[in-house]
């Protein structure tokens, strides 16, 4: 850099203020206005849930719910729902909102058993997550959970929600039986299940691909 030339100056990221635009009984809309990185100062829409808890950083939970059963293979437990925003019936994992006072795992037990019918154990947690961080603040804990499919509730399961549908499907055919359920119907799968499909193909069969193991 030459003598005769100025030096970036760079300013960290801030927010300015937060108006509200609009509300209602679960969402709202707001005005950011923040300052940038190179110190210009810009606005953005902004989408929020009105149902946060105190004391939390996440809106609720996701459960990546894991059915063990003797003499059969583990399946992941999904659900089946109408979704107004869509349009059309999505493909999600058990998911929900937390409770005041609620923790991240005991939500996730509460909201499995509500729209399966199952009881689980946790068996592991994420850090609190951004969900679509262009749009919206919001945010989840991913909650890893067993079930023991031998125990007695576990068998015949009742669920709490009717219009909730329980799908299993085998965790070493996840991806295959996600792309024949979206051929065979108009269902939208929920990305995260997506993702998790692809991660649990590269963790069954990839390794097998590796040129080492060709020869």
């Amino acid at each position: 850099m030459s003598n005769s030339e100025e030096p970036k100056v760079t300013t960290a990221p801030h927010i300015v203020k937060e108006e509200l635009m609009a509300a209602g009984n679960w969402l709202k809309l707001e005005k950011t206005t923040y300052v940038d990185h190179a110190g210009s100062t810009r606005a953005w829409e902004t989408v929020k849930r009105t149902t946060r808890q105190t004391n939390t950083e996440a809106d609720g939970v996701g459960i990546i719910a894991l059915l063990k059963r003797t003499l059969h293979k583990d399946c992941v437990v999904m659900v089946k729902q109408f979704r107004p925003p869509m349009g059309c019936h999505t493909l999600e994992f058990p998911a929900g909102l937390i409770d005041e006072g609620e923790s991240a795992e005991a939500a996730a037990l509460r909201e499995l058993k509500e729209e399966t019918g199952y009881k689980g154990e946790v068996v592991g947690i994420t850090p609190v997550t951004c969900l679509d961080p262009g749009l919206s603040n919001c945010a989840t804990q991913m909650v890893m959970v067993n079930i023991n499919g031998d125990e007695g509730e576990n068998i015949n399961p009742t669920q709490q929600l009717e219009f909730v549908e329980v799908i299993l499907l085998p965790i070493d055919e996840f991806q295959v039986k996600l792309d024949d359920l979206m051929k065979k119907e108009k269902i939208v799968v929920d990305a995260k299940v997506y993702i998790f499909a692809m991660g649990m193909v590269q963790a069954f069969f990839k390794p097998r691909e590796l040129p080492v193991l060709k020869q």
